[in-house]
């Protein structure tokens, strides 16, 4: 989908929408959520790691740099999960992928307030940021309904 405005002659300039990307890290069975520290309206809900795709980047590079960037974890990039995911009245469109750590590597909350690992049954105890609501359909099947080990 296309969006439409007027440039100053009053012709119509039609843009692509900017394309976030983000990581649906899996482990044990469980999907890494992070809870929002900023900016104060969503603040303490819950989102896959990720962000903007910078020009000339691929989705999943700019995935991979993001979950550094936010998370200090280098990741490995799968498949999409979901569908993709109109944001910001049409002017930004989420794409969600999952991903696996690599070399060990454990999730620092560098960039959210709180981090936690989620089974499918767990998935429903977090409230969602608007936009990554619609994925949690469709990453349930790939998780694990057992109850962590204690």
């Amino acid at each position: 989908m296309r969006t439409e405005r007027a440039n100053g002659g009053g012709n119509a300039v039609r843009r692509d929408p900017k394309v976030i990307v983000g990581a649906a890290i899996i482990r044990d069975g469980r999907v890494l959520a992070c809870a929002r520290s900023a900016p104060p309206e969503v603040a303490g809900m819950w989102e896959f790691p990720g962000g903007k795709v910078e020009p000339g980047e691929t989705e999943p590079a700019a995935l991979a740099r993001e979950c550094v960037e936010e998370l200090a974890v280098r990741v490995e990039i799968g498949a999409r999960i979901g569908r993709d995911v109109r944001m910001a009245h049409g002017r930004s469109v989420l794409k969600v992928y999952a991903a696996r750590l690599l070399h060990d590597d454990e999730p620092q909350p560098l960039e959210h307030s709180a981090l936690r690992w989620l089974s499918a049954t767990d998935l429903d105890t977090v409230t969602w940021l608007p936009a990554d609501a619609p994925i949690v359909a469709a990453l349930r099947p790939l998780l694990s309904t057992d109850p962590p080990p204690r």
